[in-house]
């Protein structure tokens, strides 16, 4: 049996088997959810992880509106968007974000746990965040993760 590593076979983007999941973020902690899932869009949950190549499978998250942050992040934690003129910075507090637009909570965290390369990019657009229990995916089967 070869054991050295330069002989493993990386596999290609076109190679890989990708999967569907579902996720429920019910009373779940946004940073551990959302490192939970960027690392499953990498594909770093499979033996087959390949670095330079998108391996990852595909993950539907329902219930985004439920989620939880620890402590008095609902009242502190500010999310700053800057539109590159003079004045154009936006603060928006967290429990300001969950009463507009509750999905993209756990989208920013995702995406800052992703790389920030084309490659990085590719892998977030496999993510699908949904604010109820029902989700338009039923036709792709997905599996019911428990985290």
């Amino acid at each position: 049996m070869d054991t050295l590593s330069y002989k493993t076979v990386s596999v290609s983007a076109a190679k890989a088997e990708r999967k569907w999941y579902v996720i429920n973020a019910e009373n779940q902690v946004v940073g551990r959810l959302s490192s939970q899932i960027a690392s499953i869009l990498r594909g770093k949950n499979k033996p087959s992880y390949t670095p330079h190549d998108d391996t990852g499978d595909y993950v539907i998250v329902i219930n985004a509106d439920k989620v939880r942050l620890t402590g008095a992040k609902w009242a502190q934690k500010e999310y700053k968007d800057y539109s590159l003129h003079p004045g154009g910075l936006k603060v928006v507090r967290a429990e300001e974000m969950l009463t507009k637009f509750p999905e993209r909570i756990l989208e920013r965290a995702v995406k800052g746990m992703l790389p920030k390369t084309k490659l990085g990019r590719h892998m977030y657009k496999k993510m699908f965040v949904y604010t109820g229990s029902q989700h338009p995916h039923a036709a792709q089967k997905p599996e019911t993760l428990e985290l």
